[in-house]
């Protein structure tokens, strides 16, 4: 996978505000608030800052966290995880492999065959129908 890398300029001129925020300086949106929690539409979630493919539909479920809420992601090599020690936690923090932005968090209380639940935001994301895969 071709890594890419832009300038905090260029990431500031690509993305919204909201999308800058979260993808950049690892920001979360507030729960129940994102466009993708309730969507329970087939496709692909895509990186919302490069369009690398991260999550299939398959794998999303509702956690009743707010956010979307999924199993596993697309591959192993997709998104790359880090130790986040900010807010006073400990938490393992989900970032997109290809560009490094922050996508949310993997807590181990999820219900798939792994037992994880990646915590993303929806600001984190686009949604490709699987019609239009």
């Amino acid at each position: 996978m071709d890594k890419v890398e832009l300038s905090e300029s260029e990431w500031r001129e690509r993305l919204t505000p909201e999308q800058y925020h979260v993808l950049r300086e690892a920001g979360t949106e507030r729960a129940f608030t994102g466009k993708y929690y309730k969507n329970h539409a087939a496709g692909e979630y895509l990186c919302g800052a490069c369009g690398a493919e991260l999550f299939d539909s398959a794998a999303k479920y509702d956690s009743g966290s707010g956010w979307p809420s999924f199993t596993a992601p697309m591959g192993e090599e997709v998104v790359e995880t880090h130790i986040d020690r900010s807010h006073g936690m400990v938490r393992t923090e989900a970032v997109c492999a290809r560009c490094g932005s922050h996508l949310g968090h993997v807590f181990p209380d999820g219900p798939g065959p792994e037992g994880l639940r990646y915590c993303v935001n929806s600001a984190s994301l686009e949604f490709k129908p699987a019609d239009e895969a």
